[in-house]
Order: structure tokens, then sequence, then C-alpha cells
């Protein structure tokens, strides 16, 4: 009983809250949660990859720099497909029309 009211609690304001969003604002928030998770999958899928760019212009530099250890591409894969997923499956959420005895 305790566990149903919860979850009715936990679910019914952020709906509510949802629900009364205008469709552009709505959009802007699944655009903006698009940008949020590119950035963040950017940042996890580079941690432990070799520092490249310019330093590793070979006729300006002494030293020798290889490619060191980085992430697996099929981690890189699993971790853009999970991100995708979250994406898509909040755009859903965000973009289905409100209940009509709410309006």
């Amino acid at each position: 009983m305790a566990s149903a009211l919860v979850r009715r609690i936990c679910q019914a304001y952020p709906m509510r809250a949802i629900d009364r969003l205008s469709q552009p604002q709505r959009v802007v928030i699944v655009v903006a949660l698009g940008l949020v998770l590119a950035v963040a999958g950017s940042f996890v899928t580079s941690l432990g990859s070799p520092a490249t760019g310019w330093f590793a212009y070979s006729p300006l530099t002494s030293g020798v720099f290889t490619s060191g250890p980085s992430i697996p591409s099929w981690l890189s894969l699993i971790i853009w497909l999970v991100l995708i997923a979250v994406w898509a499956a909040a755009s859903i959420r965000l973009l289905k029309p409100s209940p009509a005895g709410d309006a």
C-alpha cells in the first residue's frame, strides 16, 4: 500500500508539470535534453583516450605520441545506444499529447 502511494505521488507531480507545458516548450526541452546527453556521451566516451590534436603533430615535437588506452569501440557503441534510447523514451513522453480531461 505504501509503495503504491509513493509511486502515485512520484508519477503524479512530474507528469502534471509536463502536462502544463505548451508544445513549443516541450520541443525546447527535448532538444536541450538531446544536447545534454550528447555532451555527456562525448565526455564519457572520451575518458581514457589519448591526448591528440596539436600536441601529436610530429614535426613540432621531440616526443613520440602513441595512442594510449581508450575504451573499446563496442563499449562506446553501447554507451551511445543507451543515451539515444533514454532520449527517445523521454521525447516520446514529453511530446505525448496531454490528457483531454486535464486541459
